[in-house]
């Protein structure tokens, strides 16, 4: 069986409340067995230089862990924290984790909430998908490629999402890991799972449930997916949400 721990969201901006709802995740992770660790996205909360130090430090594992930008985060502080071709914008990566591969996609537009995938991250995607691979292969991205149903959230969707159908239609993909809605997903796209991890930081409410008085619910407890794969057999998916 392998075991990927799918964080997403923790905003960490120096303060004591982005940090510890950061760690009741970490620890939770750190007592489990796991055979990577994936972050979708939105590590940091403003893109500073500090508080990727801070990233960094929060983030340790006995296990490799893998990031990618969202859109809070900004490409060159980012790069500190992964080894990637380029300079700059965007940020993709594919690493090789065991028996897994990961395609880490860079959905993000600097300065803009909303995502979108250039012409030339679509046919790096294309090239990254056709490379033959014995194993499960996973796409991540910070933006889901549907939208949330919620009036602001679906003001920074993912602009594009029919290029990207036309892309992972027929290819070898396990699933598609995303973060951004600060919501545990569970939905399809292009023939594949698409599962989101719960937000770390905090919760959108949705608008057919309570309301608070802001868009997110940041009293929610933070949680985490953990997807296991057994070769031959579907990939499955639990929601945890640690508690002190």
């Amino acid at each position: 069986m392998y075991v990927i721990a799918h964080l997403s969201d923790p905003h960490l901006d120096g303060t004591e409340e982005a940090r510890s709802r950061l760690r009741l995740i970490t620890s939770y992770v750190r007592s489990s067995t796991v055979d990577v660790v994936l972050v979708t996205g939105d590590l940091a909360d403003h893109g500073l230089p500090e508080e990727y130090v801070e990233v960094a430090r929060e983030l340790t594992f006995d296990v490799p862990t893998l990031v990618l930008p969202g859109n809070h985060d900004v490409s060159a502080a980012f790069r500190a924290l992964v080894t990637a071709p380029g300079h700059g914008h965007p940020v993709h990566q594919i690493r090789d984790v065991g028996a897994a591969r990961f395609v880490l996609v860079d959905s993000t537009v600097e300065g803009q909430d909303h995502g979108y995938l250039s012409g030339e991250t679509l046919a790096w995607l294309d090239t990254a998908l056709t490379d033959p691979f014995d194993g499960p292969i996973f796409v991540a991205m910070h933006h889901p490629p549907f939208e949330l149903h919620h009036p602001v959230m679906d003001q920074w969707k993912l602009e594009n999402p029919d290029a990207l159908e036309q892309v992972l239609t027929g290819k070898p993909v396990t699933a598609v890991l995303t973060g951004h809605v600060h919501n545990a997903i569970t939905t399809t796209f292009a023939g594949h799972p698409v599962l989101g991890a719960p937000g770390i930081r905090s919760t959108v409410p949705l608008p057919f449930e309570p309301h608070t008085d802001s868009v997110v619910d940041p009293t929610a407890h933070p949680g985490l997916a953990l997807h296991f794969h057994t070769p031959g057999q579907p990939l499955q998916t639990v929601y945890r949400y640690p508690v002190q």
